[in-house]
């Protein structure tokens, strides 16, 4: 009998402690170098689709209209925060090694079938369905991984896994624009995905939670509760709105730009631009998160994204102006995209079921993501090819979006102007 106790001792002492974070160490650094590979191959390509918004209405789709073809980059945002509860339970009861493994092969899978699709819903089945999804299980098991080691200096290891989709933003879209003319579609998509398949190699070997994960089954209200929470809830709605506008510029810069007469090939880098300007955003400002709160340079950060639509993208007309513009919302939308599981991680207690409560939370930003760009693209079509309304409605909803962060916060510490939230 005493044998059986020594053994339940031994074994309960070897647990990790849930309270109590390295914040630092070759393990926990190595988890941000492997998030970052694996975000740099999901979030990354997620955050190029816009250059695909413009090819395909030039070259394979060019039959269809505009709002028909923004199905394709908004169907693609909305199927990887979709999956996220899907892969957040996963992540939970097996660990982030598993959903990873999973998410390699859609990704690389659906990649190589776009290569090789010629028809919408070829491009639709292959790209925008099997790929995200994989992309999904690539991106939450990262976030929550990091997560796990890291409270103190959480926001900023977050952002530096992060960067690693402003780094892929950067060099997948200048690859695509590129190759595309070199060798053709086909074997650009394909060099693409074993580009990625190498990276991803790295990530799944070092991704790792430091806490074993905790088999429930499964419940429905477990991703419901959250909600009954009413700063989380207050969160949910702000990300909604977020989501709705935020990716609009990403989409539809260069269309825009375009037809204010820049040329085709300065156009091709006012994603890279964006993505650039937004790696120096998902890192300055999430340090500054950890010191002054996650909520706080959130809320500036997301409020700075509205502005700039209204008041800099909406009058500029030259190219001077959509590039100044381009480096604006990039660093602004860096942080707003980016820092949003560290506000989350922030809200929950237990944080072993963080995987489950992001997952919540970005199955409605999904929805948002998923009728933003076609809505975008009917109100540019109602105004003959104009992009002002399309603007405008991209301003709007980041403030909105903005505005509901602000009640969340108040919710928890109060109308409380300094409060570290």
């Amino acid at each position: 009998m005493s044998e059986k106790v020594d053994e339940r001792e031994v074994s309960v002492a070897k647990e990790p402690d849930t309270n109590t974070f390295p914040d630092g160490g070759l393990e926990a650094w190595l988890v941000v170098v492997g998030g970052f590979c694996t975000i740099f191959a999901s979030f990354g390509w997620i955050n190029c689709i816009g250059i695909f918004q413009d090819y395909y209405q030039m070259h394979q789709l060019r039959n269809y209209s505009p709002s028909t073809i923004a199905w394709i980059p908004s169907t693609e945002s909305f199927m990887m925060f979709f999956w996220a509860p899907v892969v957040g339970k996963v992540t939970d009861d097996f660990g982030p090694r598993i959903p990873i493994l999973i998410g390699s092969f859609l990704h690389i899978f659906g990649l190589m079938m776009t290569s090789i699709s010629k028809e919408y819903y070829q491009i639709f089945l292959s790209q925008s369905i099997c790929s995200a999804i994989g992309c999904s299980f690539l991106f939450y098991p990262s976030m929550t991984a990091a997560a796990s080691w890291f409270l103190r200096h959480r926001a900023l290891a977050i952002g530096l896994m992060v960067a690693g989709s402003s780094i892929g933003g950067i060099i997948l879209p200048i690859m695509v624009n590129r190759l595309v003319n070199e060798i053709g579609f086909g074997w650009t998509m394909r060099g693409i995905a074993f580009m990625l398949l190498g990276i991803l190699v790295l990530g799944n070997l070092t991704v790792k939670s430091r806490l074993p994960p905790t088999r429930r089954p499964f419940k429905l209200k477990d991703f419901l509760v959250p909600y009954t929470e009413p700063a989380f809830l207050l969160l949910t709605i702000g990300s909604f709105f977020i989501f709705f506008g935020g990716f609009l510029p990403f989409n539809f810069v260069i269309v825009q730009a375009r037809a204010e007469g820049m040329s085709a090939n300065l156009a091709g880098y006012l994603v890279p631009i964006i993505n650039a300007a937004s790696t120096f955003g998902r890192i300055i400002p999430a340090h500054f998160g950890d010191m002054y709160g996650v909520f706080n340079i959130f809320i500036i950060t997301t409020a700075l994204c509205g502005i700039l639509n209204l008041a800099v993208w909406l009058p500029v007309h030259s190219n001077a102006g959509i590039i100044v513009f381009a480096v604006l919302y990039g660093f602004t939308s860096g942080c707003t995209f980016s820092i949003i599981p560290a506000m989350v991680a922030r809200m929950t207690t237990d944080i072993r079921t963080l995987g489950v409560r992001t997952g919540s939370l970005y199955v409605v930003s999904a929805c948002g993501a998923l009728v933003g760009s076609p809505i975008a693209g009917a109100i540019s079509n109602s105004q003959d090819g104009g992009f002002s309304g399309l603007i405008v409605f991209c301003g709007v909803t980041l403030l909105a979006g903005t505005l509901f962060t602000v009640f969340s916060g108040c919710k928890q510490v109060g109308l409380k102007l300094m409060a570290k939230v």
